[in-house]
């Protein structure tokens, strides 16, 4: 079952330069990276609306959702913050270099998340192992960006 996450994975993770991609392209029809994240992010919406209709999923009571962590709310202010960027970013650094660099911070994001067990990530040290594979990204990177 892990394999099938390890793959879930690699196959979002590509979909990332290819929804920049499709963001960039769509840009260039609103002419604004901003109301390109929006229009992406309405599209999402609606698809996300459609599935949780068809599949019946319950839609929880507006109390409970409120009851939560102030910063819950910030998931949706990073993918929009997200969205824009690669659009902004990917025409002047490329699919390889944004995505290198993409991972990059998000592995020195994760190993923080993790070590340190913020915001419910289970607790993992940040072994010298981990932050050499952490560093090896990030020279990957820099191999990408300069050839």
């Amino acid at each position: 079952m892990r394999l099938f996450y390890i793959i879930m994975s690699f196959w979002f993770g590509a979909l990332a330069p290819t929804q920049a991609g499709v963001n960039l392209k769509l840009r260039g029809f609103v002419g604004d990276p901003v109301i390109a994240a929006f229009v992406s992010f309405a599209v999402g919406t609606l698809t996300l609306l459609a599935y949780a209709y068809f599949m019946r999923i319950p839609v929880p009571h507006a109390e409970t959702v409120f009851k939560g962590p102030w910063w819950m709310w910030t998931g949706g202010f990073m993918g929009a913050f997200f969205v824009a960027a690669a659009v902004v970013v990917a025409p002047v650094l490329g699919a390889g270099t944004m995505m290198c660099w993409m991972v990059a911070g998000q592995m020195v994001a994760s190993i923080l998340l993790d070590h340190y067990g913020i915001i419910g990530y289970a607790v993992r040290e940040a072994s010298p192992a981990r932050i050499a594979g952490a560093v090896l990204v990030i020279l990957g990177a820099v191999l990408i960006e300069k050839f």
